[in-house]
């Protein structure tokens, strides 16, 4: 089972950085397009970054962009997640999800399948 698991979260003051981890096991990260996304208290699930992985292309919602950086490290088997300049509107859980189907990326969960457990980052001073 495609099941993937983040990792990289916690406590971070507003205006540091953090860097999650997607890593997968028994199945190969890079023969699939990931998406991160999360989710606070009372609110929808919503994306802030996918990578196509046959071409690398990523994506952003505009109101992000700038702050959150998708990449892939392929000999670890992870797709990582850079947020910098953190503010407490960042505050969520934050989860990666393998995409439906080949060389597709979206920002709408709706498309996703095959979801981690969430891992939690909370900024505040």
């Amino acid at each position: 089972q495609l099941q993937p698991v983040e990792s990289g979260g916690g406590l971070v003051q507003p205006g540091g950085s953090l860097r999650l981890s997607c890593a997968a096991s028994g199945f190969m990260l890079d023969d699939y397009d990931i998406g991160w996304f999360r989710q606070a208290p009372g609110r929808e699930r919503e994306g802030v970054s996918c990578m196509v992985s046959s071409t690398g292309n990523t994506y952003y919602p505009v109101s992000l962009k700038g702050r959150f950086t998708i990449s892939r490290d392929n000999a670890k088997n992870t797709v990582l997640l850079q947020i910098s300049n953190l503010k407490p509107e960042d505050t969520a859980i934050y989860y990666c999800a393998v995409h439906k189907y080949p060389n597709r990326c979206s920002l709408h969960p709706a498309d996703y399948i095959h979801w981690g457990q969430g891992t939690q980052v909370t900024v505040s001073s």
